[in-house]
């Protein structure tokens, strides 16, 4: 196996009185591995203190065999790309990433040229010169993912990246997280949707509770999870069109339409999830706008496993 990207030994992250994460020790190596937990879990903490952005209570956390807190000169080969927004949302796009890279010592040309590749990359482009007060939730999480990537990084760390994008632009940026990682930078991705881990990385990381459950391969978790009922809210132009053409999907147990959405509950996600992408990329069951995952299910395995 190769050398450990991240090395976390025997961490903990206290604030005050309450524990973010309890003594955790886990690697991470050369590709994509996926970080899933319900909200709630410490994911955020776990990546904060990786990304240098925390310093742990306890314990040690190496990235390329050296010490991230307060080691400026290793965030060159850092990307992070942080859950909760944080833009000056009358800069454009552009501008934003721009200025950004260029606090990694680049010219103002050669800013400018790494921010339309990066932009380019994940497809916004288009939206370069668009206020980010004007970006689409989907949009705001790319061009997050463009400043992650845009200094070229060899570890990237993405806190649910995939968070309130719609299916197509869902699939398109799992299969740019899983060109980065073929392509040898190291990626560490969080989510609380399993088939969204699934789909990028069979290696993950099972945190609940501030502690890493398991690691390794999914399989064994897939099964797990398998045997609950899996809820899936869908925002969209016509719920009652678009439940009368999922009537007779198999696995289906429940539907119930809300005011312009559909909330669906099944015994298959993965079918489900790939006939989801089939019907919103054609349009034929109306524009779909978004799609979530309620944790209820996902957190009952973790339960079932902590007992």
């Amino acid at each position: 196996m190769n050398a450990a990207v991240v090395a976390v030994e025997r961490v903990s992250k206290w604030y005050g009185q309450v524990i973010g994460l309890n003594d955790i020790s886990a690697e991470v190596h050369p590709g994509v591995t996926g970080l899933l937990g319900p909200n709630g879990a410490g994911k955020s903490t776990l990546l904060k203190l990786i990304a240098g952005q925390l310093k742990p209570s306890k314990g040690s956390v190496r990235v390329f065999d050296e010490s991230v807190w307060g080691n400026p000169g290793l965030f060159f080969r850092v990307g992070f790309c942080p859950e909760q927004d944080s833009f000056y949302d009358q800069m454009t796009g552009l501008e934003w990433v721009t200025a950004l890279v260029r606090l990694n010592g680049f010219s103002e040309s050669e800013a400018t040229e790494a921010a339309r590749l990066a932009m380019d990359s994940v497809d916004l482009l288009d939206a370069a010169d668009k206020k980010i007060g004007a970006y689409s939730k989907g949009m705001r999480q790319r061009v997050k993912l463009a400043q992650a990537v845009v200094h070229g990084p060899d570890l990237l760390v993405l806190d649910e990246p995939l968070a309130g994008m719609d299916p197509v632009a869902r699939r398109q940026v799992i299969k740019l997280i899983k060109g980065w990682g073929s392509s040898g930078k190291s990626v560490l991705v969080s989510s609380h949707i399993l088939h969204e881990i699934e789909s990028m990385t069979s290696t993950i990381l099972l945190m609940n509770h501030g502690r890493i459950l398991a690691e390794g391969d999914i399989a064994a978790i897939r099964g797990l999870i398998d045997e609950h009922p899996h809820k899936i809210r869908i925002r969209l132009s016509d719920p009652r069109a678009f439940a009368r053409g999922f009537l007779d999907h198999v696995g289906l147990r429940s539907l119930c339409l809300e005011e312009g959405a559909l909330v669906i509950e099944t015994e298959n996600p993965d079918a489900f999830y790939s006939r989801l992408t089939e019907v919103a990329a054609s349009g034929a069951l109306g524009d779909v706008q978004e799609v979530s995952s309620p944790d209820d299910n996902l957190q009952a395995v973790f339960e079932y496993l902590v007992k």
